[in-house]
């Protein structure tokens, strides 16, 4: 499932190409036929992201809101748009650009107030001016559950997914299964700021690097990482490899169904 930075990527795009003119919209699958035609022909105001959220705003403030889940994309092209191959839910066509989006997980158009109950039950996105990270850490502080977990809640924190749950806790020495009521303020707000500037890179290169100036291939005279993620990691799906700073074999199991990764040697469990 792509991860926020993802997200604030695509909404980007939808400013670049879209925001400010008409937009039609069609729905080539028929499944969002009627939201389409509610769209179709307005001019699309603003396009926005909270989390793995995406927020297109159209004029008379309605919004499609779109979550891509795990098989959801958006292929963007220029006109003249080919005909539709495959399952194409929903088709944006602005004044020079086309942007098909294929096997989301939501795709559906908010009345007024919609985007509200949305936001509220999310947690503080990293990558929004108007994050507000004392809201996850109320929640964390309260928690028998393992921190581990509880970033890839997206109620506690919105867009951070497994790749940035694994790397933030690696770079701030935290055992991914300490309780959450046993983390440390002056930790969380170390995490929160480092996901700050994780995510923020991701969004300006379109790929998660994680790893520091020092254990980055070139420093370390190591092969770069071969992966479908891209990105320099330290754990994520480095299993059974030694860590880049300490040696110790990376662990890896199934914490609340997905994957977690760590380094024992450099996130030790607290007595």
């Amino acid at each position: 499932m792509p991860e926020g930075h993802s997200i604030h990527r695509l909404a980007a795009e939808h400013r670049r190409l879209f925001v400010g003119g008409p937009v039609g919209a069609e729905s080539p699958q028929g499944r969002f036929a009627e939201g389409a035609r509610s769209l179709d022909g307005r001019v699309l105001v603003d396009a926005d992201a909270y989390g793995k959220h995406l927020l297109l705003g159209f004029e008379d403030e309605r919004v499609l809101h779109v979550h891509l889940g795990i098989y959801g994309r958006f292929v963007f092209g220029g006109l003249p748009a080919p005909a539709p191959v495959g399952a194409v839910r929903l088709r944006l066509t602005g004044a020079a650009d086309y942007g098909d989006l294929r096997g989301p997980n939501a795709c559906e158009v908010l009345e007024p107030g919609g985007v509200k109950v949305l936001r509220d039950r999310l947690g503080p996105d990293p990558l929004r001016a108007d994050a507000d990270p004392d809201r996850a850490w109320a929640r964390i502080s309260r928690s028998r559950a393992p921190v581990a977990v509880l970033l890839m809640d997206q109620a506690v924190v919105a867009g951070p997914g497994n790749i940035y749950r694994a790397e933030v806790l690696f770079r701030q020495g935290v055992d991914p299964l300490l309780p959450g009521r046993r983390l440390d303020r002056g930790v969380w707000s170390a995490i929160w700021a480092d996901l700050v500037v994780l995510m923020a890179e991701g969004v300006r290169v379109g790929r998660i690097d994680t790893v520091r100036p020092e254990h980055t291939p070139e420093a370390m005279g190591r092969a770069p990482r071969v992966d479908d993620h891209g990105g320099e990691v330290y754990v994520y799906r480095r299993a059974g490899l030694p860590c880049l700073v300490c040696g110790v074999e990376v662990r890896q199991a199934e914490v609340a169904a997905r994957n977690l990764f760590w380094c024992p040697g450099c996130q030790p469990p607290v007595a």
